[in-house]
Parts: structure tokens; C-alpha cells; sequence
């Protein structure tokens, strides 16, 4: 079935690669388009707006539809609304005009379908036996475009021909922005009359959208590079750069999509210390602060600077070798296991004596309590490097006397909410 004349010449009949990329991305419930910042949309399906699982769940499979059986742009529509007036969806964007919906349906069905796409070329184009054969990449620009950018024509006219690994390609592969058509072929070197080098400056990143000049503000990635790593590395980089009242919220909607990744991790740094009993400068996430409990804290003057809660390697260990006779008040190594599931029913309070929130849960047998160090600059691990940020830290963790708790002169019981 053709497509729509708007994808001419740039994304053809469906193909294994692309159909795999779309169906191993899991759904995530977003408010806004840029809460998922740019590689994390090859793990993620996302529609801005859209949070209830079922209606994220039949919006997928009209997308589901166009990428592995061809259909129209039309035929996506009827869709669309079909699905707004089953799920009952209100306050979308572009709702209450034909010019509305138009707009936003094109930008749904195009923007998947172009990622989609691109991701599954660069999955053909980083094959091995094909890289051993052609490992230069040539950028080309689509002669069907109206309204060319400029920058991206100037690529396509100069025959930009780089090695595959060329770090011009981890921002630049296509599309590069909102409606680009351009593309990427695989070719053994450069032909005579190739530009081997790109233009001086391509690298500059505009103040306007956070990327190199001639990407829009969100595309400044490779398609398809990251969709071997898991969500929850995408989120927890997300995490650490954003305010603690947004990241609060975003995590409302992303845990039920990470959270068994999330817990995988959590227990394999546990594992991994409490059989070796030692450190090795890693951590991992406990717990991202409640959106209520952020805001009691601002209340209070004790604004966090970010909502993610991290446990490292370092301070897990020094709470496992607790001397024998401190023992009795350690916490078991699958109480750290389960953590962010007992945070999830914790009280929150806050530690006047010495600043800090602290996490109260029933540790089986005994209280539990967990301090956190907020706003405590440390190095922590983001990616392949170690990054000297600022975030919030489990400090110590043991079983308490429950009536210590609830001496209010020193803990003030703080909201938590849903």
C-alpha cells in the first residue's frame, strides 16, 4: 500500500529492521514532547499528552499499523480519531480545529515513521559485513523538499562522505528535525569531488536549541544508536539535569515503564558488593522523591535541587561491614534488594538535628530508616564517565527504635502523596 506523497522518496515499503526498532520500544506516558529527550525516543513511544496506559496502548497500535503494513497518512486519521472518541481524550494538542488535527496527526505519523525508518537503516548500515565493505557514509538531501534548510541542502551539495565513526554522525545522522527527509547511503570511500571533512563549526551548539547548528532543538541524536541500551540509562541521565519538581513528576509516569529495570540494577549492586565486599565507584537508583514531598521541602527551605535518590557502591559497603555488635541494627542484604519497593510505602520525614530526609518503612521484625544527603555534590557514573554532579545520596541505612520517630522536635513528617 503507497504511502503518503509527504514520505516519497524517503521511507519506502516497511522493512524487518524498522518494523523491529518500532515494536521493542516500551510505552511511556508523557505530558510534554521533550519530557524523553532525544536517544530516549529509541526506546520509548511517546505522544505528548497522552498518559492512560490504554489510550498510549491503542495510539501505538495505529502507529504500530502504518510502520509494518505501509498505510496512509488518511487511513491514520481515521484512526486517530476513532481512538480520541473511544478513550474519551480531551485537551490534546491541536484538539477543536480540522487545521489542529491536521497538524498533529502529520506530526505523530511522519515523526515515527521518519525515526522508525532511520533506525532501521543505521541497524542495516551498522552490520558488520556491510561496515567490512562500505564503511564511509555519505549525507543526502531530499530534492523533494519545498522549503530546503539551508544547512542541511549545503551537506547534501558538498557530498559530505565520513567514515561510519565520524563523530558528525552521533548528531547528525537523519532526520534532523521536524519534517526532514534527508538520508544516509552506505559507500566504500569517498568519489572524486567528495567533501571529506565537514564544514568548520559543525559542531558549535546554538544557545536557541541546545544542538549544532542546522538541528532542531530534540534531534540532535543518531536514530537507532541507542536502542540496545536500556530505558532506565536514558532516564536516570534525564533525572539528574532536571529541576526536582519536574523530575518528580516525570517519574510518576516513567517508573511503571522502568521500574523492573530499575530494581534489576538496584540488586545487582547489592549482589555484586555483598559478594565481594568491595567497591568499585559505581551506584545505582533507589528512589525518585515524591512531587509532594519536593514541595514540602521547598515549603521548609530545604529545596532540592533534583528529585533522584542514588545509593552508591561506597556507602553500601561501609553498611555491610558494620561491626558484629552493631550488627543487630544493620539492615539484611535483601532489605537493600528491596529498597525502592519499600520507599514506595515509606514516610518521609525531615531531620532538623542533622539535615537530612529521612525514609521510615517496615523493615520486617523492626523499623526501618534510610537517611538521604541532599543536594550533596559527589561524582557519580553517567554513561562511560564519571561526572561530578549534584543529586541526593543514601547516606546510612539501619533499623531504629519506632518511638524515635516520633520525637516531632527533631522529625517533621512530611506529605508523600499517591
Amino acid at each position: 500500500m503507497p504511502r503518503s506523497s509527504a514520505l516519497e522518496g524517503v521511507i519506502h515499503l516497511p522493512f524487518a529492521e524498522q518494523i523491529a526498532h518500532f515494536r521493542r520500544k516500551l510505552n511511556v506516558p508523557t505530558e510534554r514532547w521533550d519530557d524523553l529527550w532525544q536517544a530516549a525516543h529509541d526506546r520509548a513511544f511517546v505522544v505528548a499528552g497522552a498518559a492512560k496506559a490504554d489510550l498510549l496502548e491503542d495510539l501505538r497500535g495505529a502507529v504500530d499499523k502504518a510502520v509494518s503494513q505501509g498505510t496512509t497518512l488518511a487511513e491514520f486519521r481515521r484512526d486517530f480519531r476513532a481512538i480520541v472518541q473511544r478513550q474519551g481524550w480531551t485537551g490534546w494538542t491541536g484538539e477543536g480545529s480540522a487545521r489542529g488535527e491536521a497538524w498533529r496527526t502529520r506530526t505523530i505519523y511522519e515523526t515515527n515513521l521518519r525515526t522508525s525508518y532511520a533506525a532501521g537503516r543505521y541497524a542495516q548500515l551498522t552490520d558488520p559485513e556491510l561496515l567490512a565493505r562500505r564503511p564511509y557514509w555519505r549525507y543526502v538531501h531530499s530534492d523533494t523538499v519545498l522549503r530546503p534548510r539551508p544547512l542541511h541542502k549545503r551537506w547534501g551539495d558538498m557530498r559530505l562522505t565520513l567514515r561510519h565513526d565520524h563523530p558528525f554522525w552521533a548528531t547528525h545522522f537523519p532526520p534532523n528535525g521536524w519534517g526532514c527527509r534527508c538520508r544516509v547511503v552506505a559507500v566504500r570511500a569517498p568519489a572524486e569531488g567528495d567533501a571529506t571533512e565537514p564544514p568548520a563549526g559543525w559542531d558549535a551548539i546554538s544557545e536557541a536549541t541546545g544542538a549544532p547548528a542546522g538541528i532542531d532543538r530534540g534531534w540532535g541524536y543518531a536514530p537507532g544508536a541507542n536502542a540496545a541500551t536500556p530505558l532506565l540509562d536514558l532516564v536516570e541521565q534525564k533525572l539528574l539535569n532536571l529541576d526536582a519538581p519536574i523530575g518528580a513528576q516525570m517519574w510518576q509516569h516513567l517508573r511503571p515503564a522502568v521500574q523492573v529495570e530499575q530494581r534489576l540494577a538496584l540488586a545487582d549492586l547489592v549482589d555484586r558488593v555483598a559478594g565481594s565486599l568491595r567497591a568499585g565507584g559505581r551506584a545505582a537508583l533507589v528512589t525518585v522523591v515524591a512531587p509532594a514531598t519536593v514541595a514540602a521541602l521547598a515549603r521548609l527551605g530545604h529545596g532540592l535541587e533534583t528529585a533522584d535518590v542514588w545509593l552508591r557502591d561506597e556507602e553500601l559497603l561501609h553498611a555491610l561491614r558494620d561491626t558484629k555488635a552493631a550488627r543487630a541494627a544493620a539492615l539484611p542484604v535483601q532489605t537493600w534488594r528491596d529498597l525502592p519497593r519499600l520507599l514506595e510505602t515509606a514516610t518521609p520525614y525531615w531531620d532538623t538535628a542533622d539535615p537530612a530526609l529521612v525514609y521510615a518503612f517496615d523493615a520486617g521484625g523492626g523499623q526501618g530508616k534510610v537517611l538521604v544527603r541532599v543536594n550533596y555534590r559527589d561524582k557519580l557514573r553517567v554513561g562511560d564517565k564519571r561526572t561530578r554532579v549534584t543529586s541526593n545520596f543514601v547516606r546510612t541505612g539501619g533499623v531504629v527504635d519506632a518511638a524515635n520517630l516520633q520525637d516531632g522536635s527533631q522529625y517533621l513528617k512530611l506529605p508523600k502523596g499517591e
